[in-house]
């Protein structure tokens, strides 16, 4: 699973960032992060709010922190 974070480095980004990790290792996941801090790159998102957090490729959330069990319900793989 690749997990970023799409921001400039700003407080909310990096508490984005820690509260990411947490619910991943919470799950047990087998993950790589990336920081995402190239505004092109960040627009090609389609995001125009940041921080926002992409799970391989998908935006799930922009322009908030949500709370880490909101981030492990986004983490968390779907089975067909």
């Amino acid at each position: 699973m690749k997990i970023q974070i799409l921001g400039t480095g700003c407080a909310k980004c990096n508490a984005l960032m820690l509260a990411t990790e947490k619910a991943a290792q919470a799950l047990g996941l087998q993950y790589e992060l990336e920081k995402v801090t190239d505004l092109q790159q960040i627009m090609a998102f389609g995001v125009m709010t940041t921080p926002a957090l992409a799970v391989d490729g998908k935006v799930k959330v922009s322009g908030k922190v949500p709370s880490v069990d909101e981030l492990k319900t986004m983490l968390q793989p779907v089975n067909p």
